[in-house]
């Protein structure tokens, strides 16, 4: 549960009641990141933090519980409604209140579907192929999950023709109307273009007709699919910009794919150390060949990042790629790997 409060007194109440219900907590002296705030089981803040909270537009969600150190007045309960808390309680007094309501649902999983981004260390990486491959993977892997490709780089060319769904009927971003910052999953579904077997791609498209989709759009897509249960995937471009500051507030976990060479890695090094920057969670996934040798614990030990998995050469992907897009087989590498990320994220192996 995440506690967002300045007070010692309330802290120490909220500290009690989060023990007794058995709720581990993360104490913030600002409002987190928004993957923080949609994640934790539970929420709970003062009337003060509130108030940031809605300034940050951080989405209205359920489980969110005020509390004050005195009775509250019309400041608190305006707070309260302004950031759509379901209690307001008075500590110490309401703590048996508080411990009731944190152990409410103790056994629900809490923030819906995984959402991973993920981007190219260096040009060339095959970060695309690898958001296709999770995206294709995901259904297989966890029977009655959807998926959920997103295009976050309209300079790709189209996930879309990576999947081979190009001439798949569906809406791209350019024609995506996304009123009142919300979107139904079930009918974003219904409008994509399917791919592999539970799912879908939303993609940026290609020439004249390319669209990247504004970080409020992005954010509206991403945050349907992951209330849904969706596993979202988003492909990420290399250049910062506020779309991929978003998608990185937004995810979960963050694989960067590098290639098996010196060079490669070098290369990756500076945009690796501005994801870190920004998101605790973030790992390298390792495409071959290694023409010089290089292993997974050498990427370790020249990025700093936990390798989750190393890519074989797949045969037959660019002819593939090239004749109806993306087919992975049960052997395929791509899979091995896609399905390590996915274990990883669906285990909770990565922080919160």
């Amino acid at each position: 549960m995440l506690v967002l409060t300045s007070s010692t007194d309330l802290a120490v109440g909220i500290r009690r009641a989060a023990a007794a219900a058995d709720r581990p907590v993360l104490e913030l002296a600002t409002p987190g990141p928004r993957r923080q705030w949609t994640g934790a089981a539970h929420i709970v803040l003062d009337a003060d933090f509130a108030r940031d909270c809605v300034a940050a537009n951080l989405p209205r969600r359920d489980r969110v519980h005020l509390v004050c150190a005195a009775a509250p007045g019309l400041p608190e309960w305006r707070a309260a409604a302004a950031v759509g808390a379901e209690s307001v309680l008075t500590l110490p007094a309401g703590e048996a209140d508080l411990v009731a309501a944190l152990a409410r649902r103790a056994g629900e999983a809490s923030g819906g579907g995984p959402v991973i981004a993920v981007v190219g260390g260096h040009g060339g990486a095959g970060a695309s192929t690898l958001a296709a491959a999770l995206a294709l993977t995901g259904p297989a892997r966890h029977p009655g999950r959807r998926s959920l490709l997103v295009d976050c780089d309209r300079r790709g060319g189209g996930l879309d023709l990576l999947v081979g769904a190009e001439r798949r009927p569906g809406l791209r971003w350019s024609s995506l109307v996304i009123e009142g910052g919300t979107v139904s999953a079930d009918a974003l579904h219904d409008a994509l273009p399917p791919i592999g077997d539970a799912g879908a791609v939303l993609s940026c498209g290609r020439g004249t007709d390319a669209a990247a989709p504004s970080p409020a759009a992005l954010t509206a897509v991403v945050e349907s699919g992951r209330a849904a249960g969706d596993a979202v995937i988003c492909d990420l471009p290399r250049r910062s910009g506020d779309l991929t500051a978003a998608a990185l507030g937004l995810a979960e976990l963050v694989v960067v794919v590098v290639r098996a060479q010196v060079r490669a890695v070098a290369a990756a090094e500076t945009l690796i150390a501005a994801v870190r920057d920004d998101h605790p969670n973030v790992v390298a996934v390792v495409r071959g060949p290694a023409p010089g040798g290089l292993r997974g614990s050498d990427v370790t030990d020249l990025t700093g990042l936990p390798v989750l998995a190393t890519l074989r050469p797949e045969p037959g992907l660019d002819v593939a790629l090239e004749r109806g897009g993306l087919r992975l087989g049960r052997r395929s590498p791509l899979r091995r790997a896609a399905t390590a990320v996915l274990d990883v994220v669906q285990s909770g192996g990565v922080a919160s």
